[in-house]
């Protein structure tokens, strides 16, 4: 197996409702490996978008660590995780996120634009939208470019929306639930884009569920449960 992409180490997860502490994740240890494919099952409640969350870099854990490409990312300062999760790791949720008022394209130039000075734009805006357009075609989008999230179907919003996650060319992908909004047969469809996106382009993916027929599709699958990872299960 290749080297760790991505480790997570003894990560627990704490909110706190007034003066009452709950912990959501319970010493959450795993390894991810450059290229792989891994899928983390478990049923609502199980603290699976929490640690989605904590890998991330979208939040910090209460207990434990992170290192992304054998960096202690919460040794870091902030601006390098912006950096990563800008640069380096794509993010699809189950509710797509898409601005209902910009249109497909303009919804996948969308992290260009947030990392680009607004006075070199007009130069770079160019290459960026070569690209969101290589990306939306190759996701079978091409005649979609100018329409809006409300003119699409439910497959259609989460390409798009997978679109945005891989137009700055990621090394790691994270998806919440992909297929949670969509039918059986676009479930499939959108599994089909991850597995091949994985398979062809060595996209490293780790995407949580609750459905265990979209885990089996996975390379590697873990169980999570109440907050704590399931061994031997």
């Amino acid at each position: 197996m290749s080297k760790p992409i991505l480790e997570g180490r003894g990560l627990s997860k704490d909110y706190w409702m007034g003066p009452s502490r709950l912990r959501v994740l319970h010493g959450v240890s795993l390894s991810v490996a450059q290229g792989e494919f891994l899928c983390v099952l478990g049923p609502s409640g199980s603290g699976k978008s929490t640690l989605l969350h904590l890998l991330g870099l979208l939040d910090r854990p209460t207990e434990g660590g992170v290192v992304f490409e054998g960096e202690d990312a919460f040794a870091k300062p902030k601006r390098w995780r912006d950096r990563m999760r800008n640069e380096a790791i794509g993010f699809v949720f189950q509710f797509y996120y898409l601005m209902p008022d910009l249109s497909v394209l303009e919804n996948t130039l969308l992290p260009a634009m947030i990392c680009t000075p607004a006075l070199a734009w007009p130069v770079a805006r160019r290459r960026h939208r070569r690209r969101a357009l290589q990306v939306l075609g190759d996701l079978g989008l091409a005649e979609r470019v100018h329409h809006l999230p409300q003119e699409l179907s439910g497959g259609e919003r989460q390409r798009a929306a997978l679109a945005r996650a891989l137009v700055h060319k990621p090394r790691l992908l994270f998806a919440d639930e992909p297929t949670g909004n969509l039918d059986t047969a676009t479930g499939a469809e959108i599994m089909r884009v991850l597995a091949r996106l994985n398979k062809r382009d060595g996209l490293t993916v780790v995407m949580v569920t609750h459905d265990e027929r979209v885990a089996e599709q996975a390379d590697r699958l873990l169980r999570l449960r109440d907050g704590r990872l399931l061994h031997g299960a």
